[in-house]
């Protein structure tokens, strides 16, 4: 069962492994990313930041997509970050049962604008999430769990 899909570009840190994981009370916390998988050192530094008794999954974003639609993460209470919007919006265009998309953080450039404390989006981004948004997707910003849930349209 997918508990929730996040976009957040630190990926797997102390806020993250802590505090979502234990408010949505997962057991399985899967990093989608391709880049990750090409980055043993990185690898490495995730799966340090892991809590303990929960399991860590890294696979980029076809293979997250074949895992979770051939059932084989239906045991799991589930976690997926991921580190961009793009990202995200392959998971749920390749993911059917993937209905909402929390956003937790983006790295400020020069070419994003920023629509919440730590959510910085670029244009095309906008036009992602305002098309996840036209589908049905329920986008919302919220940084921790304790945050109030800000639908993505009202800061866009």
């Amino acid at each position: 069962m997918i508990k929730k899909l996040r976009v957040d570009h630190r990926l797997l840190h102390g806020q993250v492994a802590f505090s979502w994981t234990s408010a949505l009370n997962v057991d399985c916390i899967l990093i989608a990313n391709d880049s990750v998988m090409k980055d043993e050192l990185r690898k490495t530094t995730l799966k340090m930041a892991k809590p303990n008794g929960v399991k860590l999954v890294m696979k980029n974003i076809e293979d997250s997509i074949k895992a979770i639609n051939s059932g084989v993460t239906d045991k799991y209470k589930l976690f997926i970050v991921v580190e961009s919007i793009a990202d995200a919006a392959a998971l749920i265009n390749g993911v059917e049962s993937i209905r909402a998309l929390n956003l937790g953080g983006t790295k400020a450039t020069d070419k994003t604008r920023n629509i919440s404390k730590a959510m910085n989006v670029t244009p095309e981004e906008e036009d992602i999430l305002k098309n996840l948004v036209d589908k049905g997707i329920d986008v919302t910003i919220q940084m921790v769990p304790e945050d109030s849930a800000v639908p993505v349209m009202k800061a866009l």
